[in-house]
């Protein structure tokens, strides 16, 4: 069989590694970027597509309508070593190149002269944190690392990973599905033959569990997905407890409806909070039913990718987040209460890098008059400072500002407001505020027990009634109110907030477990 010199592969960590491989073995080459689509496309801004002087290729970009010709421009952008844009589709010069779809593509060819970029790219993404990319005509493409890769032009998440464990056909034939997706798999076997089966997977890890009691620890991360396929109760508890401590944006476990009933009644008596236990989709899949692990394979691998893209599509994107941090510290004994220490760093530390996984269309974070403390670790965490003047006249005070900020940028369409002395508010709850932010919500907000607290998130359409309010009243009486509202359940450790000195004693530890 004659190899393929084209690899059609998607994820920008095989298209960059595959190039730097080139360029280790001492070949040119060049890396095509899509920066604008205008209609349909087959692929989005940012897709990338490696090219060696030879004419190989990693990594697409349309449906096969202009790759080719983009090699032939790439071979050329490599011998001028001159970076290059092309327009193909609706207004473009080549005319023997039509896109089916009727929409346009616009993309640049840089060559890779300076790999240190592009090391770094493949890096981040093996490490497993996210990556920007911002395209300069002079300066070809510059790296964001961490939270700031939420302001790049272009952004990266990791692979997709499947942390599989259980025995038999079913773990199995997903691991096969999963890697030949081109997804990182762990896969988890008690089963001494399965784990023989298993290792002409491909996996990235394969483990070998012994008991439910010494599990191997694990680490996932907003990319990974857990999937449970054991059918012994004995193992299910003790895995699914390790996975809800985790950050996986997926936990799922097979069965009929009734075993997971039973499942989720093991799970309360041994303590798993309700709200963490309703985290797993059960029984796993799209179709229900299913009696042969190929199909069982398929449609959980389905409701993955389903949760995946919903996870991985910012619904931030045009949402404002505020950050009040403008209080007195009346009530706190010792100082100010948002620089008092909490777990080796200031409480505001902690509650200000709440947000740095999400890509809000701006960050506002409201402090008092020349707060300079304050303020220069919310612009550690990419916030944009706004100083509240009268914020002697309390919390309402500083909301109405924050929503007046956000209200002048016409494309914002929610806001999502934090307090700053409230740290151990979960990512995962904010996901549930903006899931629960459904059209024609007004508002959604945070309930421990009986109580309605914080966080709340409103959108624009009641804007104007947060402006109108009265006095001091926050965000909770405001939201009494409104019509047609939400309420996101909080536990009591992540609603907790620090107002004295004994708060901040008793909640010492949380953060670091």
């Amino acid at each position: 069989m004659i190899a393929s010199p084209h690899a059609y592969d998607s994820h920008v960590l095989d298209v960059v590694s595959m190039l730097l491989s080139w360029v280790e073995a001492g070949e040119k080459a060049a890396l095509a970027l899509i920066t604008e689509t205008q209609g349909g496309g087959v692929r989005a801004p940012g897709a990338l597509m490696a090219i060696s002087e030879k004419g190989k290729s990693c990594g697409y970009l349309s449906g096969g309508c202009i790759d080719q010709d983009v090699i032939g421009h790439a071979q050329t952008v490599i011998e001028t070593g001159c970076q290059k844009s092309l327009h193909y589709g609706a207004g473009s010069p080549f005319l023997d190149l039509p896109l089916p779809c009727g929409g346009a593509i616009h993309l640049t060819i840089i060559p890779a002269t300076d790999i240190s970029t592009l090391l770094s790219v493949r890096d981040e993404l093996i490490s497993r944190s996210p990556v920007g990319l911002d395209l300069d005509e002079s300066r070809g493409l510059t790296i964001s690392k961490g939270y700031l890769a939420e302001t790049a032009q272009f952004t990266y998440a990791p692979k997709l990973r499947l942390r599989i464990s259980g025995r038999g056909a079913d773990c199995l034939a997903l691991a096969r599905l999963g890697s030949a997706s081109g997804y990182d798999i762990h896969l988890q076997l008690p089963d001494p033959d399965d784990y023989a089966a298993a290792q002409n997977i491909g996996t990235a890890k394969l483990e070998l569990l012994t008991t439910p009691d010494t599990l191997p620890d694990v680490s996932d991360d907003a990319w990974t997905a857990f999937v449970l396929m054991f059918h012994d109760r004995h193992w299910e508890v003790k895995l699914l407890q390790q996975s809800l401590q985790q950050n996986a944006f997926f936990i799922g476990a097979v069965g009929s409806r009734r075993t997971h009933l039973v499942r989720c009644q093991d799970l309360s008596e041994s303590g798993v909070p309700s709200n963490q236990i309703a985290r797993i989709h059960g029984p796993v899949g799209l179709v229900p039913s299913l009696r042969d692990s190929s199909s069982i394979a398929v449609s959980a691998l389905a409701e993955i990718i389903s949760c995946f893209q919903k996870n991985t599509h910012n619904v931030y994107a045009n949402s404002a987040c505020i950050l009040l941090a403008a209080g007195q510290s009346v009530r706190f004994e010792n100082g100010d209460k948002l620089l008092a220490e909490l777990d080796g760093l200031p409480v505001l530390k902690h509650t200000a890098a709440l947000c740095d996984d999400k890509r809000f269309k701006s960050k506002i974070g409201i402090t008092g008059r020349r707060e300079t403390e304050r303020q220069s670790i919310l612009r550690q965490h990419a916030w944009n400072i706004v100083e509240n003047v009268a914020a002697q006249e309390g919390l309402a005070s500083s909301l109405r500002l924050a929503i007046q900020v956000a209200q002048a940028q016409a494309d914002i369409q929610s806001a999502l407001v934090l307090l700053g002395d409230m740290p151990f508010v979960p990512s995962d709850h904010i996901e549930r505020l903006y899931q629960a932010l459904e059209p024609g919500v007004s508002a959604v907000i945070s309930r421990n027990g009986d109580v309605i607290c914080p966080p709340a998130l409103f959108s624009r359409a009641v804007f104007e009634n947060i402006l109108a309010a009265d006095g001091d009243r926050g965000a909770n009486a405001i939201f009494k109110d409104l019509q047609n509202t939400r309420i996101v359940d909080l536990d009591t450790t992540a609603a907790a907030d620090i107002d004295t000195v004994s708060d901040l004693k008793r909640l010492e530890g949380t953060i670091l477990g």
